[in-house]
Order: C-alpha cells, then sequence, then structure tokens
C-alpha cells in the first residue's frame, strides 16, 4: 500500500479502494459493490481522456488568482471543468436508475445534483469569459444554493425522507425535533462549498471525494436497510467516477473540475446523506472538508474581530483555505495531498469502526 518513501501516490489510492471494496463484496454478499466502482472508474478514466482534448479545443481555460500562493501561477492555462466528466455520467447512472426502480429519493439527488452542476458551470463560465477567476459573486451562488436546498429539503421532508431523529447506532437516537431543517440545510450548502473550498491542490478534492464516497458507501450497508442499498451502490459508482477523474487531476494536474464538479460533489453527499440519515458518519469521515472550510471561517472571523479592537486585523493562518497554509510553510504541494489523503482515510476508518461499535 506505501512504498519505501511512504508515499500515497494514485496508484496506491486506487488499490487501497480497491482491496477495500473487495472486502465490501465478500462481506456484504454484493458482486455489484465491486463491478459498479471498477465499471465507473474506468467510463471516467476514458471520457476524461478523450474530453480534455475537447476542453482544450474550446479553449476553456483556467484563470488564476493573483492572491493566492505565487506557486499557482504556472498553473494558469490549465484545462478546467472538467468535474463534468465526474457528474454527467452520474446524472446518467441515476436517470437508468430511476427508469427502472422509480425511487421519489433519486430524482430528488438527480434534481440537486444537476442543479449544483449548473451554478458551478455558470460561475466557471463566467471566470473564463471575464479572463479572471471570479464567476458569480459569493452573494448570488449562496442565494441560489439556498433557493435549491429549501426546496430539496421541503419535497424530501414531504416524501418523508426527513426524520428528526438522527441515528448515531441502532440503539442511539437524537432528537433534533425541527432542527433537522437548518441541519439538513448546513449539511447541503456547507458540504458544497466546503468541497469548492477543498478544490485548491491538484487532486486534494477529487481524491479525499473518492475516499469520502467510499465511507458513505459502507456506512450505508452496514446499516442492512433493503431500501438503501441502491444509494450505497450509487456512492461507490461516485467513488469510482473520482478515482478516474484522479488520474488526470493528480500533481501536476492536466484538468482541473472546477466548480463545475466540486460543487456538485458536495451537493451530492450532502444529499444522499440526507436521503439515508448519514449525518453522524458523514461528519466524521468528512472532516477534511469540514476542516477547509473552518479554516476560511476562523481566518475571516479573527481577521475582522481583531480588525475592529485593534484596528489592525490580525491572521490565525498564513493563507486559508488551509492546504493554502501548509504550502506557504514550504511544504511541496503532493506531499500535503497524499497527506491529506492518510487522514481522509483514517477518518473514514473511524467513522466505520464507531458505526459497528456504537
Amino acid at each position: 500500500m506505501i512504498g519505501k518513501t511512504k508515499s500515497l501516490n494514485f496508484s496506491s489510492l486506487f488499490f487501497v479502494i480497491l482491496f477495500s471494496l473487495i472486502i465490501n463484496s465478500y462481506v456484504f454478499n454484493n458482486l455489484l459493490i465491486l463491478s459498479i466502482f471498477l465499471i465507473f472508474s474506468s467510463i471516467s478514466l476514458i471520457i476524461t481522456k478523450y474530453g480534455l482534448k475537447i476542453i482544450k479545443q474550446l479553449n476553456l481555460l483556467q484563470n488564476i488568482r493573483y492572491e493566492g500562493p505565487s506557486l499557482h501561477f504556472n498553473k494558469k492555462n490549465t484545462p478546467t471543468m472538467g468535474g463534468i466528466f465526474i457528474i454527467l455520467p452520474f446524472l446518467l447512472l441515476l436517470l437508468i436508475v430511476n427508469n427502472n426502480f422509480d425511487y421519489i429519493g433519486i430524482s430528488l439527488l438527480f434534481f440537486c445534483t444537476i442543479s449544483f452542476l449548473i451554478i458551478g458551470f455558470i460561475d466557471d463560465y463566467l471566470s473564463i469569459k471575464n479572463k479572471n477567476n471570479t464567476g458569480l459573486k459569493s452573494s448570488e451562488k449562496f442565494i441560489i444554493q439556498t433557493i435549491i436546498s429549501f426546496l430539496f429539503i421541503k419535497l424530501a421532508s414531504q416524501s418523508n425522507y426527513i426524520n428528526p431523529l438522527i441515528t448515531i447506532s441502532n440503539n442511539w437516537d437524537i432528537d433534533t425535533n425541527i432542527m433537522i431543517f437548518p441541519i439538513c440545510f448546513l449539511t447541503l450548502v456547507g458540504l458544497s462549498n466546503a468541497v469548492n473550498l477543498t478544490d485548491g491542490l491538484d487532486g486534494l478534492a477529487s481524491g479525499c471525494s473518492s475516499i469520502v464516497f467510499f465511507g458513505l458507501g459502507t456506512e450505508i450497508f452496514i446499516k442492512g436497510q433493503e431500501e438503501l442499498i441502491i444509494y450505497g451502490l450509487i456512492s461507490y459508482a461516485m467513488t469510482g467516477l473520482c478515482i478516474g477523474f484522479l488520474k488526470y487531476n493528480k500533481y501536476p494536474a492536466k484538468i482541473f473540475m472546477g466548480d463545475t464538479g466540486s460543487l456538485a460533489i458536495g451537493a451530492t453527499l450532502g444529499s444522499i446523506t440526507i436521503l439515508t440519515d448519514s449525518f453522524f458518519t458523514l461528519f466524521i469521515i468528512s472532516g477534511i472538508f469540514i476542516i477547509e472550510a473552518l479554516s476560511v471561517i476562523i481566518q475571516v472571523g479573527f481577521f475582522k474581530i481583531t480588525k475592529k479592537i485593534f484596528k489592525n486585523g490580525k491572521r490565525v493562518f498564513l493563507m486559508t483555505p488551509i492546504h493554502h497554509h501548509f504550502e506557504l510553510m514550504g511544504i511541496k504541494e503532493e506531499k500535503i495531498v497524499e497527506n491529506f489523503w492518510k487522514v481522509n482515510i483514517l477518518l473514514v476508518v473511524l467513522g466505520i469502526v464507531l458505526k459497528i461499535n456504537l
């Protein structure tokens, strides 16, 4: 799993996930677990390889913010919006599943994923058109995300997918009462933006996403509820799609996923979590995404407070999201990404162990 240099590269991560899925296929007696991963990782690998040429032909190239680390300037003009090669096959899968099983939850998942895909696509397109790294304003993006999230939560609640009792284990539930609705909103919008913030180093968001979707799929299978198995399989499909894309997104990246991918990936994670009541486990296994988002909140909040008190804003980190803090400390980009992957794997192990033993 880890070579002489104790590094976790793309091949190592792929085989760690593959080996884990082989075990899951045996434990849960379901060969679809391994099959769906292999199928969709191959699909993602192939369409990203050939789609990369189309992206270049369309001149959809990344702009770099000048306030970011100077080392990133050489990433300018890297093809972007590659997340479409992850999300489109996923949406096709949802259509196939819905056509055969007619699940309301699958329709809701499709609605949420494609809506956040469109937000990300517009944001990326405007950034490219304006020749800078600013597309939609943060306020505009948040308002649209809020409207979509409210609609998703309302429809999910009417279809009895939202339960105020958050399941921790078979013998332990937390009654959130009406607080379940802001929790759902925070899960959906917060996670979408958290994945977006994490997408700042080559392979960081795509690698962590593949790990988190694996953890989410495993958590759903552990529940043992027949009606939820389809969401576990869908999560494993996303594991494959993210890992296939990672082949071309790893350092040095040949293509970026852009907001087109990151916003939709986060929304998909949040949607599946809400539909399957997987909040407890998700908050553990998504630790990297949450830490990335919290680092920004802490930095901005501390700066504003100290500026108001001392008339001169102070910072907690050298730069946020926190992966940039480590960059400015002199740690190589690929090493930061590898270490974040390792932490994410440990968080998934922790989440699964707690799920089994609580």
